[in-house]
């Protein structure tokens, strides 16, 4: 008798029953090339639907207000249109039997006055990450943010909780917070990013405050244990982002104290990068974190079949998100359970307008038909 791998095996996951532990990881893609960034029926649509074997499914990072925004053709969930646009994704999926969780984007300092009608982006600090980001106009550099207010604070809470429930509106089993990657929330928790001296600035407490107010106030819409997070603790010279001495006890500090939580995840990924020469950085997150965080832990970043088999049969995660590899292969989870030949994505249009390289990647029978 065959074993059953560990990624095929179901997972109960708070009150929500996986098919299998193949998660396909938030990804933007740049789809949503109309005025009103809306999911569209023609693209958004099938494009999930292709990719609802995944035992869950996370969208792409979708902004929680205009404010939010920092690359063009990304899908929203703070109007009405976007919501009824994102039904029609969910339909589907469930339609399916798939599961779908939408991630929840601020990008804080990542995005550029051309957005904002030559209003600067907000962030913790007036601190420009000195990268670049993808405009209507092709890439620019970055500019120093305004620093937020209070009252920009307030305000932006307030927006994440207005998404969460448009979220739940437009028929989604979940939400993620997106708190990782060098955005607005992980700009918050790093000090290259946040010199604020107020109550969400200095100690690690109060760098941690800002993503605390937001999980307590979309838990107040959204059923605790249908909420993830999402953290990347050693992503290091990413969108200015760097390691330093505080930053691993600051992301310990905020797991352990999930631990409070009834979530449905934390989602956490191994480094981006080579972080095995940058001081105090670590490299193997799941084998650091998995003794800190209690309940399920989803890593991400670099697996493939073996290694996302790997790392759950020595008990170091619960789940695995795979990015790259549900781009170019919609029936991943069917690929994995024949163990077939996986194909290849193509970089040059992960961001582009359009069907090419978004739907015309092909299932494994169908290619070998054709």
């Amino acid at each position: 008798m065959t074993t059953m791998q560990p990624l095929l095996k179901p997972y109960t996951l708070g009150d929500i029953e996986l098919r299998n532990r193949v998660i396909m990881a938030p990804m933007t893609r740049s789809r949503a090339a109309n005025t009103e960034n809306v999911p569209t029926q023609d693209l958004h649509v099938p494009y999930y639907a292709q990719r609802s074997g995944a035992g869950l499914i996370i969208t792409e990072g979708s902004q929680i207000s205009k404010q939010a925004i920092g690359y063009v053709n990304t899908a929203g969930i703070h109007t009405k249109e976007q919501v009824a646009g994102w039904k029609k994704v969910t339909d589907k999926v469930h339609e399916n039997g798939g599961k779908i969780f939408v991630q929840l984007w601020h990008v804080g300092r990542m995005s550029h006055p051309d957005f904002h009608d030559g209003n600067l982006p907000l962030a913790p600090s007036a601190i420009n990450p000195n990268a670049k980001t993808y405009t209507p106009d092709g890439f620019k550099d970055t500019v120093t943010p305004k620093a937020m207010s209070i009252e920009d604070i307030k305000q932006t809470v307030q927006d994440f909780k207005n998404a969460a429930k448009n979220a739940m509106e437009a028929g989604f089993d979940g939400v993620e917070i997106h708190s990782s990657n060098g955005y607005l929330i992980h700009q918050f928790f790093n000090g290259t990013a946040n010199i604020r001296e107020d109550e969400y600035g200095g100690s690690i407490e109060n760098r941690s405050r800002f993503f605390f107010e937001v999980l307590d106030a979309i838990k107040s819409v959204v059923p605790e244990n249908r909420i993830g997070a999402r953290f990347n603790p050693s992503c290091h010279n990413i969108f200015g982002i760097t390691v330093d001495k505080d930053t691993i006890p600051t992301f310990e500090y905020v797991i352990d104290r999930l631990n409070n939580y009834n979530l449905a995840y934390v989602h956490l990924s191994e480094p981006f990068n080579d972080v095995s020469d940058v001081d105090y950085a670590i490299t193997n997150i799941a084998e650091h974190f998995r003794p800190i965080y209690k309940g399920t832990l989803m890593i991400n970043a670099g697996f493939d079949q073996a290694k996302g088999n790997a790392v759950l049969e020595k008990g170091l995660a619960d789940l695995v998100a795979f990015g790259k590899l549900f781009i170019s292969n919609p029936d991943l989870v069917h690929r994995f359970e024949n163990n077939y030949e996986l194909s290849d994505w193509d970089e040059d249009t992960f961001y582009t307008p359009g069907k090419e390289g978004y739907l015309d990647y092909p299932t494994y029978e169908h290619e070998q038909n054709s």
